[in-house]
């Protein structure tokens, strides 16, 4: 009998080799370049180009201002006086254009019921006699309200109407509310102050940061 031709069966692939060829295939494959390498930034195409990121512009912090020292520039004796229409103590409305042909004083302190105010108040109903003769009436402003004035007159018993200037619009355009200190603490409030207005309207006479003792003196002089 002829002897049969044995068949050659493939040899199976052992474990070593096949880890071999798998490392192989890792050291053939190209290696992808990270992004860091390529200088890729913020999704740019381009490789070369670096993306320059922009810088926060700084603002600027507004200038503090200083605190206003008057409404409007200083009275001069001479101009005319601001106009006013406020209520007194009693709610009615004084109107400036009404005092036209008689002489006015107006004297603006701080505060109702305080001890220079309301000595400043006892002298002027005191001498309201002496005033009438010199042709003259006299008002006192603060931004105390009308209530605070009614309290105010009604305990000393005044002659003559308290000018209510909650909004101090007429304080300030007199020039009288101004930067003021005590024990280092500034801060902002009406300077007293006394204007003396003519029977035509401009001012006669100004006196600023008033000292109350012999205050009222000044003004009858001034009348005259």
């Amino acid at each position: 009998m002829a002897s049969k031709e044995k068949k050659t069966q493939p040899k199976k692939k052992g474990p070593l080799q096949l880890k071999t060829k798998v490392a192989a295939k890792k050291k053939a494959a190209p290696k992808r370049s990270s992004s860091k390498s390529q200088g890729l930034a913020s999704g740019s195409r381009n490789p070369s180009t670096k993306i320059k990121t922009a810088s926060t512009p700084k603002t600027k912090k507004p200038a503090q201002q200083s605190p206003r020292t008057a409404g409007t520039a200083e009275l001069q004796v001479g101009d005319p006086a601001p106009a006013f229409s406020l209520p007194d103590d009693t709610g009615r409305i004084v109107n400036s254009s009404e005092l036209r042909g008689k002489k006015v004083v107006v004297y603006f302190y701080p505060k109702d019921d305080t001890p220079g105010c309301t000595t400043e108040a006892c002298c002027f109903r005191d001498g309201i006699q002496e005033l009438r003769k010199s042709g003259a009436v006299v008002f006192g402003v603060s931004a105390d309200s009308v209530s605070s004035h009614r309290k105010f007159s009604d305990k000393f018993q005044l002659n003559f109407p308290l000018l209510s200037d909650e909004s101090k619009a007429m304080i300030q355009a007199y020039g009288v509310w101004k930067e003021k200190s005590m024990y280092g603490r500034k801060y902002m409030g009406i300077e007293r102050t006394t204007v003396v207005i003519n029977e035509d309207g401009t001012i006669r006479s100004i006196f600023p940061k008033v000292k109350v003792n012999g205050h009222f003196t000044e003004v009858l002089q001034a009348l005259r």
